[in-house]
């Protein structure tokens, strides 16, 4: 069993307390997004969450329609599956269109070992916090001349103050004790040293959280040498989305990690950051995890604390018993007896109250 000091880690800065049914815009995605959306509506019923699902599609062929955008503009709350972009055809990829859209500056993922699934690391416990709406992922390329590709980097003052608030305001919440900065400085001295430069004059407001900085580089060696050096990490758009990915490494996968994306109107979208994995998609094989974590996340961030942690306990406790798993995790279950598993356990938990 765990402690509900340990399971803390997935949740956001912003809640919205609220005793009302809420509606959420939910989009299955492609390949294995519509089974394990299908596992959260399940594991939401069996919780009794107040939630309404309003389910649109986006995908490689619709793109991000008006119907979209309408839904999630009037119910600020989406949960997302996986979608697939095509690569080097000239394709915006989707997520990035529905961030910058919706202007979701801070990319939240917490990355926390689940006990009985084993790693080389034991103990991780960490949250990056990435900028989200601009640097390399601007969307500004050109080939000035043949044979010649540039893509120019972007940081703003505006949006860096603004993560690293964020970033401050998120370890305040949560009871972290650190933020460090990465960048590469070092090397890109204008953009980069901007980055920094604003980090260190938001760090001087929370004096009770300590402030460190590393560059990207270093940053990726101490992460693989002791993960416990980092608490709350803030980078840049690009440095973020490869370090997410190594702690997502650290602890078993991309599905086993969460990640929400919080805008400043009280848009937010929560979503699992794994593939379609088309090779299995309508196999029932597919691993739910990502997204209901993702889910928790969501539930936590309206204020509906106890089923977010009903849930949380479900799941860490049936990874943790080994009994019932999905086989990228090294057990054999189905996604569908999976889900089983976490509506027993809810079902139980629900019993005895």
């Amino acid at each position: 069993m765990f402690s509900r000091k340990s399971l803390s880690i997935f949740s956001t800065l912003r809640s919205y307390s609220t005793s009302k049914i809420q509606k959420v815009t939910l989009i299955p995605g492609d390949g294995i997004g519509p089974e394990i959306a299908e596992s959260v509506k399940r594991v939401f019923s069996a919780v009794k969450a107040p939630i309404e699902w309003e389910t649109v599609v986006v995908d490689a062929n619709t793109g991000i329609s008006n119907e979209v955008i309408e839904s999630i503009k009037a119910n600020k709350i989406g949960l997302k599956g996986p979608i697939s972009t095509p690569i080097g055809k000239g394709h915006q990829s989707l997520n990035l269109g529905l961030r910058k859209t919706f202007n979701l500056y801070a990319n939240v993922r917490p990355c926390l070992s689940v006990p009985g699934h084993k790693t080389r690391y034991n103990d991780v416990n960490t949250v990056v916090v990435r900028e989200n709406t601009e640097g390399e992922y601007s969307g500004i390329e050109n080939q000035p001349v043949k044979g010649v590709a540039q893509s120019i980097k972007i940081i703003t003052k505006e949006a860096s103050t603004r993560i690293a608030n964020y970033a401050f305001q998120y370890a305040l919440a949560n009871g972290r004790k650190k933020v460090t900065c990465i960048h590469k400085a070092n090397i890109m001295k204008q953009s980069d040293g901007l980055f920094v430069k604003s980090c260190r004059e938001v760090s001087t407001r929370y004096p009770s959280v300590k402030y460190e900085e590393l560059t990207i580089d270093n940053n990726c060696m101490q992460l693989v040498l002791d993960p416990n050096q980092m608490d709350v990490m803030v980078l840049p758009n690009l440095y973020g989305d490869i370090v997410s990915d190594l702690c997502a490494g650290l602890i078993g996968g991309l599905g086993l990690t969460p990640s929400g994306n919080i805008g400043e109107n009280g848009t937010a979208i929560f979503e699992a950051v794994h593939g379609t994995a088309p090779d299995i998609a309508g196999k029932n094989l597919a691993n739910p995890t990502a997204l209901i974590l993702s889910s928790i996340m969501m539930l936590r961030h309206l204020g509906h604390f106890n089923e977010a942690s009903i849930i949380e306990t479900a799941v860490l406790n049936t990874l943790a018993e080994g009994t019932t798993k999905t086989k990228d995790l090294g057990g054999n279950s189905t996604c569908s007896e999976y889900t089983d598993e976490l509506v027993k356990k809810i079902t139980q938990s629900l019993d005895k109250k």
